[in-house]
């Protein structure tokens, strides 16, 4: 299924969102205390070659960057725009660790074992990145350092805080707040919020 494109300047607040000055802080449960020594991503699943492939925080240092600017949308009705991130262009981890050709879906893992699904399609999109830097500067601990997924034409909660994983997916599976009672898919020019809003062919 293809990407929903966000529609053109100037209409870039969607449906049902407000704005809000600034950046505010929104995530369940505490901050995670970051230790380098202890600090990995993994790419699992449906590798094409089956291995389990994990970088250390130095070796993430070291992979290519890229700079996206975009708005930011929470399901709960607050948008911010404008914000910079630079980080890994997602399309990287598939670079390196390709997949099979049966990946559909990928889960993203953060820590204390959060979890958001995205279509392959979602995850692959040109703005979606994982993010070290936020307007110039290391993304703060509030606000998912040392690293946080940015899918900056869905909802927040596909974007995790303190990324942790990459797993492949050959069917989908419901993630954190996907299990509780949270869309899907959560095309926020389509207003697709809550699961009750789903439809069969979603």
């Amino acid at each position: 299924m293809s990407v929903t494109p966000k529609p053109k300047a100037p209409d870039r607040m969607p449906p049902g969102q407000r704005f809000v000055n600034g950046w505010p802080v929104s995530h369940y449960g505490p901050v995670p205390r970051f230790r380098p020594e202890r600090w990995s991503l993994r790419v699992f699943g449906a590798t094409a070659s089956g291995d389990t492939h994990e970088w250390t925080f130095d070796d993430v240092a070291g992979l290519p960057r890229t700079t996206v600017t975009a708005d930011l949308h929470c399901a709960s009705g607050p948008t911010s725009t404008g914000h910079e991130w630079y980080g890994i262009p997602a399309t990287t981890v598939l670079d390196l660790v390709p997949p099979t050709s049966e990946v559909t879906h990928v889960m993203a893992w953060a820590e204390y074992g959060y979890s958001a699904n995205l279509r392959l399609a979602d995850f692959t999109s040109s703005q979606t990145l994982m993010a070290t830097h936020h307007n110039g500067e290391p993304v703060t601990a509030e606000h998912g350092f040392p690293l946080r997924l940015v899918v900056p034409h869905l909802f927040g909660y596909k974007g995790p805080k303190w990324l942790r994983g990459i797993e492949y997916m050959t069917a989908d599976r419901r993630g954190f707040w996907e299990e509780r009672g949270y869309h899907n898919l959560v095309a926020p020019w389509l207003q697709q919020r809550y699961s009750y809003q789903e439809d069969a062919s979603d």
